[in-house]
């Protein structure tokens, strides 16, 4: 079979090789706009826990992080002049360039053709079996074949760009600063014994208040935000502790998660989608390299797996990789949400309480227990010497009306929708105000977009905000807009009983209390 693999990034580079060693019959070839040694942006970040199936298929990428990369176990959250350290979080990196020369080498050493300096379009492939578009977000190949694939992209509010450093961070750390213009977070890793990759992210309006909007977006690639690059410098200056900013296409942009609901087709042709192709997920939760490496694993056991029935092994290859790039983009979407709002958690919340807001974003508190005992008993400690108890069994007091603890029943009313809230005292709830304490009933949209105001809540006499309906996201970010914003104590209703979910969410101050409609 004849393989034209559109895209020479890791995705591709592996795929290419791992077909080579299933099928040394095959006959595939690798087209790549750029040169060899040119890349944008600077390291890579894998999980421990997600490098299985890659490592099994090839040693190359373990090989790469062992002799090139570095490795930690801890998370690091800066905040307020506090350092807050969250073990058990085995992660290690690796410089970009470094990890595609060696996957060149590779898929030369097996016999892949790679060639340079050559982009492609469906039309000039016409002559092979099969296509591969791994040519990243923007894939010409994936924008050729038109909407029939379902593919949609959303983008996010907040705004981030990539540098990299001179100063070496020790693990992976998150550095969180209010300047003059507003609130800037940075990722920060190390990739090499001299470099670390400098990732931040912002707000739309601090962006525009600092400046930063000023850069010519029409400037051809490689081109970088020095005026970024300055500010930048001066406002995480104690952090790079002298170090400088480094540049490579370094310009600021908003995230676009991308989903695809068919990554292949057969008509008119044979051609699939691999990697950022097909999806991306927020880099706060997916490494959009390891992701595109496990495609790579699916599909060449896919191809191996159907000889000679190639929309079969197409089938199959969806079928195998789908269901893991949902579950992350799923969890990413959570995490993303967090950076579009991180600002208002920076201000309401305590750096103790930020640091468990930030890590339980994604995972529950027993989970993260499970990862992290330390940091988990720290978070409990911390809340016990300010309540005198448990999260769940602290007691709860506002306008009148209280509880004994944070976990409560929520009676119905004759529609089924939630009607009181029990207490020491049933708290009735209502979406329009009531003589006396009462609780605002909200019901959650379906998507973030549909947030409501809530300024009106504070003159409106509430005693709380019980929020319902929608989903678990939008519940959520309407109970920390009640609290952070309009200033009222916040209910999340749930229509099933989870004691963990709960604590996680009173713990984390998403919300105050957290109600199950009885």
């Amino acid at each position: 079979m004849r393989i034209a693999v559109a895209g020479g990034g890791p995705g591709g580079l592996f795929f290419a090789a791992l077909i080579r060693q299933a099928d040394p019959s095959s006959e595939v070839t690798v087209f790549e706009r750029n040169r060899a040694d040119d890349t944008f942006g600077f390291g890579v970040v894998f999980s421990d826990r997600t490098l299985e199936a890659i490592h099994e298929a090839d040693p190359v990428l373990r090989a790469a992080l062992a002799e090139h990369g570095r490795h930690w176990d801890d998370i690091e959250v800066r905040l307020k002049g506090e350092r807050i350290r969250c073990g058990g979080n085995g992660m290690a990196a690796v410089v970009r360039r470094t990890l595609l020369l060696l996957l060149q080498e590779r898929a030369r050493a097996v016999g892949a053709d790679l060639r340079f300096s050559t982009e492609v379009t469906l039309a000039d492939l016409a002559g092979y079996d099969l296509v591969v578009a791994a040519d990243g977000a923007s894939s010409r190949i994936r924008e050729e074949l038109g909407p029939g694939l379902g593919s949609q992209v959303e983008t996010a509010a907040a705004k981030f760009v990539w540098f990299g450093t001179d100063h070496l961070f020790d693990g992976l750390t998150f550095v969180h600063e209010r300047g003059p213009d507003g609130v800037f977070a940075v990722h920060g890793y190390p990739i090499s014994d001299t470099m670390s990759t400098f990732i931040v992210e912002t707000d739309e309006a601090s962006w525009r208040r600092a400046g930063l909007d000023a850069f010519d977006e029409g400037l051809p690639p490689g081109m970088s935000d020095l005026r970024s690059k300055a500010y930048l410098e001066k406002l995480f200056a104690e952090h790079l502790e002298g170090g400088r900013l480094l540049t490579n296409n370094s310009r600021w942009a908003s995230f676009r998660t991308r989903r695809t609901r068919h990554w292949h087709t057969t008509s008119p042709r044979p051609v699939v989608l691999l990697g950022d192709a097909a999806h991306t997920a927020h880099f706060s939760v997916g490494s959009g390299t390891k992701m595109a490496m496990e495609d790579a694993v699916a599909l060449a056991r896919a191809l191996a797996g159907h000889p000679g029935d190639l929309a079969a092994a197409l089938a199959g290859y969806e079928r195998a990789a789908q269901p893991p790039v949902r579950h992350i983009q799923d969890s990413a979407r959570p995490s993303l949400a967090w950076w579009e709002s991180f600002g208002s958690y920076h201000d309401a919340l305590e750096p103790w309480q930020f640091a468990y807001h930030f890590l339980s974003r994604s995972i529950s508190d027993a989970r993260l227990a499970r990862r992290a005992p330390r940091f988990v008993a720290a978070a409990h400690r911390r809340w016990l010497d300010r309540h005198g108890a448990a999260p769940l069994e602290t007691g709860f007091e506002a306008a009148g009306w209280s509880a004994s603890g944070r976990l409560l029943d929520v009676l119905p009313g004759a529609d089924g929708a939630p009607a009181a809230v029990r207490g020491r005292n049933d708290l009735p709830l209502s979406a329009t105000p009531l003589p006396g304490a009462w609780g605002a009933l909200l019901e959650a949209p379906d998507d973030e977009d549909g947030l409501p105001d809530l300024s009106w809540l504070a003159a409106a006499g509430a005693t709380l905000v019980a929020v319902h309906g929608g989903t678990a996201l939008t519940r959520t970010r309407l109970c920390e807009e009640a609290r952070m914003r309009a200033g009222l104590p916040a209910l999340l209703i749930e229509r099933e009983p989870d004691r963990d979910r709960a604590l996680t969410t009173v713990l984390s101050g998403r919300a105050d209390l957290v109600g199950v409609l009885s």
